[in-house]
C-alpha cells in the first residue's frame, strides 16, 4: 500500500497500477507477463493492489472515475492514459477494444511504451481528489438488508417463541412473558452475532475470500432450491427446518423455562437448534461482508442484520404482553404461511447466490 500514500507522490519512473485478486488466474498470468518484459523497461514501476483490501477498492473507486470507465472483472491496470479492465482496452484506441491472450500482452506492452515515451504521470496521481462511488457499500446494505427480513420471518423462530409462551400461559405466568420474551430474544441476538463475528473473522484472518464467496453462494442457491420445494411439498424428504426428531427434546427444555436467566440460556441453546433452518441467507450475508468492508463495517452491518433478524420476535412478544394477540392466533398464522415463507425464503436465496456468483466473476465483490 506504500505507493499511494503520502498524497501521491510522484514517481522516479512510470507507474503501471495493478489491482489483481489472488484467486484470479488470469491475474497471475498478466502477472508474469509484467515480471517477463519488466528488465526490457526499467523505467516501469509497477503498483500492485489486492482488490480484496478495503483500501484498495477506494483507490480503484477513485481510479474508475478519473478513466472514466465502470468496473468489471479483474485484472484492473491503469497506465499512462489506459485502462484495462478484464479484456477489454480503455484509451488504447479510440474506442474499447477487447483482446486475448497474446494480442492482449502486446496491447499492453504498447500502452506501457507509449505512457514512457510521453512521461505519463502517475495513475495514482491522476486519481488525486476524485470522490470514488462506494460501489461495494451500494451492493451490500440492500442485501444485508434483504437477507436479514426474510430470515426474520422463517418459521422455527416462531414455533420456539410461541412454544415458550404458550408454557407460560398455562403455567399462569403472563406477566413474565415480557421479561422472558425479552431474555430469550436478547440471547439469540447474541449467540447470532456472536458466532456470525466469528466466523466473520476466520474467513478474513484465512484470506479465502474468493472461494468462501463462490461456495456458499452455491451453496445459497441449492439451499434456496431445496426451500422452494418446501411451497409444493412441505415435510417430505429433507427440510430446512428444526430435525423431527429434536423437537421433542426442544419443546421439553423451552417448557422448563420459569425466569430470565433460564430463557436466557435456553435461548443460546436454541440458537444452535436454529441454525438448520436459519444459517442460509446468514452464512450467505457474511461471505458477502467478509469480501465488501473494513472490520468496523462488517461488525456494524452483523449488528444490524440481527437487528432486524429479531425484530418480528420482539413485536410478537409485545403483542402476547399488551393482549394485541394471542398465541393461538400466532400459532395459526404461522401455519398458515410456514409453506409461503419457505417459497419467499428459498426465492431470496436463490437470487442472493446467483447475484453473489455474477458479481464476483465480474470483480464487483
Amino acid at each position: 500500500m506504500g505507493a499511494l500514500l503520502v498524497g501521491f507522490l510522484p514517481a522516479l519512473g512510470v507507474e503501471l497500477v495493478f489491482f489483481y485478486d489472488p484467486g484470479c488466474p488470469h491475474c497471475a498470468r498478466i502477472d508474469a507477463f509484467l515480471a517477463e518484459i519488466g528488465p526490457d523497461y526499467p523505467e516501469l514501476q509497477v503498483v500492485r493492489f489486492n482488490i480484496r483490501e478495503p483500501q484498495a477498492r477506494e483507490i480503484l473507486e477513485k481510479l474508475l472515475v478519473a478513466y472514466g470507465v465502470e468496473l468489471g472483472p479483474v485484472p484492473l491496470i491503469f497506465v499512462g492514459d489506459v485502462a484495462l479492465v478484464g479484456d477489454t482496452f480503455y484509451g488504447l484506441e479510440e474506442e474499447p477494444v477487447t483482446l486475448h491472450g497474446r494480442a492482449g500482452e502486446m496491447a499492453l506492452e504498447e500502452a506501457i511504451q507509449r505512457a514512457i515515451a510521453e512521461g505519463a504521470p502517475s495513475p495514482l496521481a491522476r486519481a488525486e481528489g476524485v470522490q470514488g462511488r462506494d460501489l461495494a457499500e451500494k451492493l451490500t446494505l440492500p442485501a444485508v438488508l434483504v437477507a436479514a427480513a426474510v430470515d426474520s420471518v422463517n418459521p422455527c423462530c416462531f414455533a420456539i417463541l410461541i412454544f415458550l409462551f404458550g408454557a407460560l400461559l398455562v403455567a399462569g405466568r403472563r406477566r413474565r412473558i415480557l421479561p422472558i420474551g425479552l431474555s430469550f430474544l436478547s440471547a439469540i441476538y447474541i449467540s447470532y452475532f456472536l458466532m456470525g463475528l466469528g466466523v466473520y473473522s476466520a474467513i478474513q484472518a484465512a484470506g479465502v475470500q474468493y472461494y468462501f464467496i463462490l461456495s456458499v453462494s452455491i451453496l445459497a442457491v441449492l439451499m434456496g432450491v431445496w426451500s422452494i420445494k418446501d411451497y409444493f411439498a412441505h415435510g417430505k424428504w429433507f427440510s430446512l427446518e428444526v430435525p423431527q426428531r429434536w423437537r421433542p427434546l426442544l419443546k421439553r427444555l423451552t417448557a422448563s423455562v420459569v425466569s430470565v436467566p433460564g430463557a436466557f440460556a435456553i435461548g443460546i441453546l436454541d440458537s444452535l437448534f436454529l441454525l438448520p433452518c436459519s444459517s442460509g441467507p446468514y452464512i450467505a450475508i457474511l461471505a458477502l461482508i467478509s469480501r465488501t468492508t473494513t472490520r468496523a463495517q462488517g461488525i456494524l452491518y452483523l449488528l444490524l442484520y440481527n437487528l432486524v433478524f429479531v425484530l418480528p420476535l420482539l413485536i410478537l412478544t409485545l403483542g402476547v404482553h399488551f393482549g394485541f394477540t394471542t398465541t393461538a392466533r400466532a400459532e395459526r398464522w404461522r401455519a398458515q404461511r410456514v409453506q409461503k415463507l419457505h417459497l419467499v425464503s428459498g426465492a431470496v436465496m436463490v437470487l442472493l447466490g446467483i447475484g453473489m456468483i455474477v458479481a464476483l466473476q465480474l470483480g464487483y465483490v
